[in-house]
This record gives C-alpha cells, structure tokens and sequence, in this order.
C-alpha cells in the first residue's frame, strides 16, 4: 500500500514575505491587522503554531505522515519533529538531519525518547553528502566516499546502541566501548531509515541500512530501483505538486507562483510533463492529472510519497480533500 507523506516548511510560508510571514521568517514585514483586531500584542502567535498547524493539516486530511526536512539555515528539523509529535495523535514525523549533528549514540538516546513519548511514530531521513559549502558551515570537512563510510558507522552504532546492551564499536570515524541502552530506552522499534542519493556508494548504503531510498524526479529511477533490490529498501520519491481543478487553472497558478518567488514573467519554465519551477522538477495540472502521474511512479515500483507545496496549510488540506482520493481508498491512506 502507498504512503504519502506532506513535506514541511523549514523556513516559514515561502510565499511573499510582504504579505505573509507565517513562521516568522520575515521580522521586518508586518502583517496589517483589520480594525476588528483590537489585540495586537506582539508573541501571541508563535513562529511553532505555524507548523503546528501544517502538522495538524496533514493528519485531518489524512496523510501517513510528514518530513521534517533538513535545511542548513532552517528550522532544525529534529526539534520540529519533536513538536509535531506531541502536537498530533497518529502523523508519523520523519525527521531529516546530517550526521555531524551529533554522536550516533546521543542521535539514539534522543529518539529513543521520542519514541517513547510518541508511541514509536519517529523516522529517520541522514542527508549525507551534502553540498560542499553546506557541510563546511557545518563544521564537516570529510569530503567523497568518506562520507558514505561515517554514515554506514553512523548507522550500523545507532543500530547497535539501540538493540545492544554492552555494545562495543571501533571504527575509523567512531568508537563505543560497553555501551547501549537499559530499560525503559530500550525495546522500542528503531525509526525507520530513509537515504537518498544515487551514486554507487548510495545505494549500497540504502541495501545495507535502508528501509526507504528516496529518489527525486529527474533521478534514473528504473538503474536505482534495480540497484536496490540487493537490499530491504523500498522506494521513495519526494516531488513538488500544484494541482487544481483542471490543467488551465493548475498552470496559471503555476506561472503566479514562480512570479511571486522572484521569478521573471517572461521567463516562465516551459510546461511539461515535469516542470522546473520549484527549484527542481515536479509535477502541474489537474487532480486526475497528477493522480496518473503517480500511477505511474507507482507502477514502476514507488511505494512512498513525499510531496511538497505551498502555501503549506492550504495545500496541505488541498491535496488530501481532493488528490489522495484518487490514489488510496478512503479508508487507507498510509496510515
């Protein structure tokens, strides 16, 4: 059965930040209260209520679950991850972050509790080879396959942690000596893994540790599904969507978001069956439109969804009134 999952914002509404400043990423722009408000006091709404909301959107309209994705200078998405799961009753958070984060001990130790407090609904999304200027404002200097290496001891010490009392590692980028959890950290379910990536030393990591690889549209998908199936990793794809009634107001919608992401009106990406206007290619048009192209990601063998859209409430409660019941019968929606 299918998952679909909402991608949330890491840095406010990402619209027009005159206009709207959802998440508080735009001190300086002020919204214009009408007369009727007569409480303007500044801190009532908080910059978390945003995603709070988006959170909540998701699980009304019936999405299995929501990332949290890693952004350099977003929102950090495992404190995110944290307030959504307490903020919601049944969504599944699936929380992006590099390694250098921290130790692959402490990464465990935190989401053992959030496991605990959550009733086991934490996954895991490791970024790993990240640009090179992003990782170096990291603080992360390990550069090529090295990269792949530290995330194979990342994981395989997370793991080990988790499941192992008295566990010991010695490894070229970590060492444990009589390590692992006691009761009550241990015995929960370990987060679900998901990577990306699409070089030879991706998804080799993904066949060894992965249970979802998630691929982006223009990827090869049919050489990476292929690659896959040395392993336990299913696959995923995260994916820009703006749907709407029909195909005509889909792209005119289209057309005004790239405008109002600065975008030249003149320089417009053609339409397609993949546009390039969100930064990277993702599908436009209508309900049914959209629902055939993920018919056909699900046939060439994509089993989880990360979609993302904006503005992100709107669209959230959008694509799950009118686009997951083309795709999943109403009583399954990935839950």
């Amino acid at each position: 059965m299918p998952r679909f999952l909402i991608t949330l914002p890491a840095r406010g509404d990402g619209r027009h930040p005159l206009r709207r400043n959802r998440g508080d990423w735009q001190p300086g722009a002020h919204a214009v209260l009408p007369p009727v408000v007569s409480d303007v006091r500044r801190g009532a709404f908080g910059p978390f209520d945003h995603l709070a909301q988006v959170g909540r959107a998701a699980e009304i309209a019936t999405f299995g679950g929501a990332l949290a994705p890693f952004d350099a200078g977003g929102e950090e998405s495992l404190v995110v991850a944290a307030g959504l799961l307490r903020q919601t009753r049944w969504l599944r958070v699936v929380a992006e972050f590099h390694p250098v984060i921290a130790t692959p001990v402490y990464a465990a130790k935190i989401s053992a509790s959030l496991q605990r407090f959550s009733g086991d609904r934490l996954d895991w999304q490791v970024a790993v080879d990240l640009d090179r200027s992003v990782a170096r404002s990291q603080g992360d200097f390990v550069t090529g396959a090295n990269r792949y290496v530290r995330a194979d001891e990342f994981l395989t010490v997370a793991k080990g942690v988790w499941h192992e009392e008295g566990y010991s590692f010695d490894g070229r980028f970590y060492h444990v000596l009589s390590g692992g959890f006691q009761p009550p950290l241990s015995g929960r379910p370990f987060p679900r893994i998901h990577l990306s990536g699409t070089s030879p030393e991706a998804l080799a990591l993904s066949a060894r540790h992965a249970d979802v690889h998630v691929f982006r549209p223009e990827d090869d998908l049919e050489a990476g599904i292929a690659a896959l199936t040395r392993g336990r990793a299913t696959a995923g794809l995260r994916v820009p969507v703006l749907a709407r009634d029909d195909d005509e107001e889909a792209w005119e919608a289209a057309r005004t978001l790239w405008i109002r992401s600065g975008g030249e009106p003149e320089a417009v990406p053609e339409r397609g069956p993949l546009w390039t206007g969100f930064g990277s290619a993702g599908l436009v048009g209508s309900y049914e439109t959209v629902a055939q192209a993920i018919r056909g990601y699900l046939a060439r063998g994509v089993t989880t969804f990360f979609l993302e859209a904006r503005p992100h409430i709107e669209e959230t409660y959008r694509l799950g009134e009118r686009l997951l019941p083309l795709l999943v019968k109403e009583d399954e929606h990935a839950r």
